[in-house]
């Protein structure tokens, strides 16, 4: 991947509506080579997909929370149980395994506090395997990007 390769990515990133014929026009390139380029990083699987960025405040989803999960115990079959789990919920927006303190780190969107309860309750605390469930709510986002520096 070179600096011409990095520049395409930098403005699908910013915008993936553009037309192939404006990021040549910003990097440099004729339309062909542009194409084709673009056509080789998605090959490479450097592009995984394009999407419609929504504005969460618009959509009504205004409760963030990160929840920090501890299983009961550190077990192959546990820990990939509960993978499988949070894959049904869409209020599951990210779930990483990590290191340190906690199992698990969730990143739950919901419409209110109460629904985020609701969730917790009815959904998320069903799985025998947490020992447990540990929130932080999001009172302002400083920065929320999605553009990775190449």
């Amino acid at each position: 991947m070179d600096k011409i390769d990095k520049s395409i990515l930098k403005q699908l990133q910013i915008n993936a509506k553009q037309n192939i014929k404006e990021i040549a026009g910003k990097v440099g390139l004729s339309v062909t080579p542009t194409y084709e380029r673009v056509k080789k990083l998605e090959q490479a699987k450097i592009i995984k997909s394009y999407v419609a960025l929504l504005d969460r405040e618009v959509i009504g989803k205004k409760f963030v929370a990160y929840c920090q999960i501890t299983l009961i115990r550190h077990h192959k079959g546990l820990i990939n149980d509960f993978k499988t789990y949070t894959l049904n919920f869409p209020e599951i927006m990210e779930c990483h395994h990590i290191s340190g303190n906690f199992d698990f780190l969730l990143k739950i969107v919901v419409d209110d506090i109460t629904q985020y309860q609701q969730f917790i309750t009815d959904k998320l605390s069903l799985l025998d395997s947490i020992s447990t469930i540990n929130s932080s709510f999001v009172m302002e986002s400083v920065k929320d990007t999605t553009v990775y520096e190449l």
